[in-house]
């Protein structure tokens, strides 16, 4: 806050009729204050999100941050960096006068709100969970040394352009990813940069997460070089405790793919993401499962530390008091009104440590778009958008097969030259995700950014599908609330390859007794069935199948060419594979209904005694009649259960 001199008016009387009056000194001149204010809060800006990572306790960041500055000083970044900060800058001058205007009101109302909601969320704190957070030290850096071990004492970083990694000897003179590569080359003249080989890092990654399955089949992906696991189970299975069974695993993937990891061990997703970062890298830190613990562990945590709070979260917390998470409880009253519902709860989840315990793999959460983007040299011909255009909309149905999806809304996101970026979107009339389709529906806005911006330059372009519509197969199973089968035939696939010797020695395949052949109880079963219910019998309709028949073919007999198998689709009710054909399925499905419906019926005739009717004492018992042309028979038992009346 900026203060002004106060004029000295104890020997003055202001009320001389003379109208004398004493010279004042003038007010100090602001504007360079402001101005130092200003480039301070831009040098800390461009230091960059990645401020925090592991191997920059050590490294003078003020120096680091000087260094940026001029070295990025006068260019289209730097412009449009000093932009953003201005306009934040703005931002936070708001709160501050919105946060005096709240001073001056009673709060209690706040207060009490904010109270009732840590006291419901503290009855929701689990701390019967093990989970754990892994990440890779240096993910990308320590796959390429492994094939140039020279590298292990030199600094170097993967990337071009922009880093995505470096190693921890390069940290130490304050190179990070996301940062500039010739802003890197300033820090550390040294420095060796590497081409990206993503081909390379994907296989190494699949390596680790083969071992990580073995300690939670369920993990979840957070990306490439990370993973959050439940470690619960395996502990209680083995009898050991987290820490030992996290030190087990983490010397299984050094000891298997040369790759060292870190580890953080917590009661939930969000503390073993802080702690996974205390003892980087080849280290790990276990945060105990206790209330206390957690709530000391959490008190004088940086702001910053927290995932989802980044350098602009950060600054507007700074500047209404709020530096750690414990400064978020004497602030509690003003976090609703300044910032919001949602950052409000999230700020109190934060303070109380409270975070998922449910982990899963990341295929089986409900995706809210799919999309795709590329950094590319400053390009200004309409010719060469297009073609990039038609290439992003090529990469943009690969993501959408992958996914299975279709989308019904059309994002279109460019970079200006000057790092401005724009974003503009459409509601298709139907769901899309061919090349062709997603290429006519974003030409005519490109071309209305064309007509906006006359002599338009590029440096970035993408494409985003939302409001995104399932492609995949129903699973009839799951529809009727039975489990599915595709695993078992998994499973039977698998078994049924291993070989047993018989007596003489020779080899042949032992199929398992589940799914040998139909049995004789089952096989009479459905033939009464068929008798009971005569032509509705679905048997005359579809060819009765069970699905479990192994047709062998004899060996030593020329077998004809291989050819693609026809799809069959399981029957929910019967279990038998039918013809992949929508109608025919559908057909089979009623069929199969009024077959259950009919044997439910027998059942429960067959088990309940007929019921006699009771006559009235008043009434006489009226003789039978019999009907003109018919004989009196004995009635056939089958047609009576049948008897719906």
């Amino acid at each position: 806050m900026t203060t002004k001199a106060q004029p000295d008016t104890s020997g003055t009387d202001t009320d001389d009729p003379s109208g004398y009056t004493e010279n004042l000194p003038p007010p100090q001149d602001t504007t360079k204050e402001n101005s130092e204010d200003a480039a301070a809060s831009l040098k800390y800006s461009l230091l960059g999100p990645s401020l925090l990572k592991a191997g920059q306790d050590t490294v003078d960041q003020s120096k680091v941050s000087e260094i940026i500055y001029n070295a990025s000083r006068g260019s289209k970044f730097f412009n449009r960096e000093e932009a953003r900060d201005k306009s934040l800058t703005a931002k936070i001058d708001q709160i501050l006068s919105q946060k005096r205007q709240l001073e001056k009101l009673d709060l209690g109302h706040e207060l009490r709100v904010a109270d009732n909601l840590i006291a419901q969320l503290e009855l929701s704190r689990d701390l019967s969970q093990h989970i754990v957070h892994v990440d890779c030290d240096a993910f990308y850096a320590a796959v390429e040394q492994l094939d140039r071990p020279e590298l292990k004492d030199l600094p170097f970083a993967v990337g071009g352009g922009v880093l995505t990694t470096c190693n921890y000897i390069a940290r130490k003179y304050g190179c990070r990813s996301g940062m500039a590569g010739f802003v890197a080359k300033k820090l550390c003249p040294e420095l060796i940069l590497l081409p990206i080989n993503l081909d390379k890092y994907t296989a190494k990654a699949g390596e680790v997460r083969e071992i990580i399955a073995e300690y939670d089949p369920n993990f979840e992906s957070a990306s490439i070089d990370e993973a959050y696991l439940n470690i619960t189970d395996y502990c209680a299975r083995h009898a050991m405790t987290a820490a030992d069974a996290v030190a087990k695993m983490r010397s299984e993937i050094h000891q298997k793919t040369s790759i060292t990891v870190s580890a953080g061990i917590a009661a939930n997703t969000r503390l073993a993401k802080i702690c996974s970062n205390m003892n980087k890298p080849n280290g790990q830190y276990v945060l105990s499962n206790e209330r206390d613990a957690i709530m000391e562990f959490m008190r004088n945590l940086p702001c910053r530390k927290v995932n989802g709070i980044g350098r602009v979260f950060e600054r507007e917390l700074a500047a209404v008091g709020i530096h750690t998470l414990g400064d978020i409880y004497s602030n509690r009253q003003y976090l609703r009104p300044l910032f919001g519902e949602k950052a409000y709860e999230f700020l109190i989840h934060c303070y109380l440590g409270l975070g998922r315990t449910c982990v899963k793999p990341a295929e089986t959460h409900e995706r809210k778009s799919v999309g795709t983007e590329s950094t590319f040299r400053d390009m200004s011909d309409p010719t060469e958008f297009r073609n990039k255009l038609r290439q992003t909309s090529e990469d943009l149905e690969q993501d959408l097969r992958r996914a299975e999806c279709k989308g019904r809304t059309l994002c279109l996101k460019v970079k200006l030259h000057t790092f401005e970026v724009l974003t503009r979107q459409a509601v298709l009339p139907r769901a899309v995700h061919l090349a062709t389709d997603l290429y006519n529906y974003a030409l005519p806005m490109l071309t209305k950014l064309e007509q906006e911006i006359p002599g338009m330059k590029l440096r970035l372009m993408g494409l985003r599908c939302t409001h995104l519509v399932s492609t995949k197969k129903p699973d009839t199973m799951a529809f009727f609330g039975l489990k599915s089968r595709g695993n078992e035939l998994q499973e039977y696939a698998t078994t049924s390859a291993k070989k047993t010797p018989d007596m003489d020695g020779s080899e042949w395949e032992k199929w398992p007794v589940k799914i040998s052949a139909v049995s004789e109880e089952q096989a009479a079963h459905d033939t009464a069935e068929t008798k009971l219910m005569g032509r509705y019998s679905p048997s005359q309709v579809v060819p009765h199948r069970d699905g479990n028949e192994i047709a062998l073919r004899p060996r030593g007999v020329d077998a004809e060419p291989l050819v693609a198998e026809p799809e069959w689709w399981d029957c929910p009710i019967c279990n038998r594979p039918q013809a992949a054909e929508e109608r025919r399925f559908n057909n089979h499905i009623d069929l199969c209904l009024s077959r259950q419906a009919i044997r439910e019926t027998i059942q429960e005739e067959a088990a309940m005694p007929t019921p006699e009717r009771k006559t009235s004492k008043m009434e006489p018992k009226k003789p039978k009649e019999r009907k003109r042309g018919r004989q009196a028979t004995t009635p056939d038992p089958k047609q009576k259960r049948l008897c719906f009346g």
